[in-house]
């Protein structure tokens, strides 16, 4: 009979760095947070992604005896740095809709166990970081992450990935402490720019730049816009400040080939003005939360981006914009952008603009041009 040694050989093998193996117990502690917590994650309820199932793998797994996790780093090689202000590391390598490397690794651990008797279930919605964590792998950060025991540097570049099985094996010893050294002074939680960290391990993830820039699901409020900065996809910044992290930061890492592919077709005027043709080919497959219906919100970042550079070489861009798009929450934030850049350019295209304009959109252009300062500025 296959035992853990075994299994952690062939995950090797397959690539992961690091396997831990935990009970197959309700997460009963996901569940009383999320009970407490309904308003702030009701969004995902509403999404499709039943959070609170997913603390019992028996309904993922009827039957299920234990959880393997398996560690995966996500940031093994360098990334241009003109995606890097602009997106998180994490989806600059993300081949989770292609299958074509993650999931063919995991697909191959799965064909093992399935050899060997053994049942297992790939759940989305089960809390991946806390079973990695009562697996042994490693421990939390004050601003919610998953550090990694050995991979990148012990640092928080990973993805933890979750097997439900139905054969049982011996658990690892729980490592479900927060890890952040004594000396550090809360660095996530005051580089936050949104405020979106609330306390150690109390994140609202409605203020969070990465669920504001692919699942808010309205305009993102005017007083989030400029502490967002150059973020389009997602964001690094309390990653990038923990002290944890700096050692994998400070490793001269080969640059990714992909990633360095993907400049051109991410620069922020192709994201302004693509089409649905366009994100079908050149941008859904790497970053894929949004559908072709959220195309808006891909404008709408991409014009609050170049807002956020207050570099007036974007007013052509915008004005472009602004005359052949057909959404009134990305003009909107078109508007919003324009006010921000200033100057007589941007203020002769708002001008131009108001005429005609209706709600939200006139509002956006007549506070853009009575110059109302965006909340949150340094």
């Amino acid at each position: 009979m296959v035992g853990k040694r075994e299994v952690i050989e062939k995950a090797r093998e397959c690539g992961f760095e690091d396997t831990g193996f935990t009970t197959a117990a309700p997460f009963d502690s996901q569940r009383s947070l999320l009970d407490q917590r309904r308003e702030e994650y009701g969004w995902a309820i509403r999404s499709g992604l039943d959070l609170i199932a997913g603390t019992d793998p028996q309904t993922i797994l009827p039957g299920a005896k234990s959880i393997i996790v398996l560690v995966d780093a996500y940031f093994r090689e360098a990334f241009p740095p003109s995606l890097e202000r602009h997106f998180g590391r994490c989806y600059l390598d993300d081949d989770r809709m292609t299958g074509t490397r993650l999931g063919k690794r995991v697909k191959a651990l799965r064909v093992y166990l399935r050899e060997n008797g053994i049942d297992s279930k790939v759940p989305f919605h089960l809390p991946h970081r806390l079973a990695a964590a009562r697996a042994g792998l490693g421990t939390f950060g004050k601003n919610c992450l998953f550090y990694s025991r050995k991979v990148a540097a012990g640092g928080s570049w990973v993805t933890p990935i979750v097997l439900v099985v139905d054969r049982e094996f011996e658990p690892d010893e729980p490592t479900l402490e927060v890890g952040c050294p004594d000396w550090c002074r809360n660095a996530c939680i005051a580089a936050c720019p949104t405020g979106a960290l609330k306390g150690p391990r109390h994140l609202d993830p409605r203020r969070c730049i990465s669920y504001l820039t692919y699942f808010g699901e309205e305009l993102t409020p005017r007083e989030l816009r400029a502490p967002m900065g150059l973020c389009v996809y997602g964001c690094d910044r309390c990653q990038n400040v923990c002290p944890r992290n700096a050692p994998w930061l400070a490793r001269e890492l080969t640059m990714n080939r992909k990633a360095e592919g993907m400049v051109e077709d991410f620069r922020l005027e192709n994201l302004l003005h693509m089409d649905k043709a366009y994100f079908t080919a050149k941008i859904w497959q790497h970053m894929f939360y949004m559908s072709d219906a959220g195309l808006w919100r891909w404008k709408a970042n991409a014009a609050r981006a170049m807002g956020n550079t207050l570099d007036e070489k974007y007013v052509s861009e915008l004005a472009r914009a602004f005359r052949e798009n057909g959404d009134e929450r990305t003009s909107a934030m078109i508007a919003w952008a324009l006010g921000r850049i200033g100057g007589p350019a941007a203020k002769q295209v708002l001008e131009a603009a108001l005429p005609g304009s209706s709600s939200p959109v006139r509002e956006e252009i007549l506070a853009a041009l009575e110059g109302t300062p965006a909340t949150g500025e340094c």
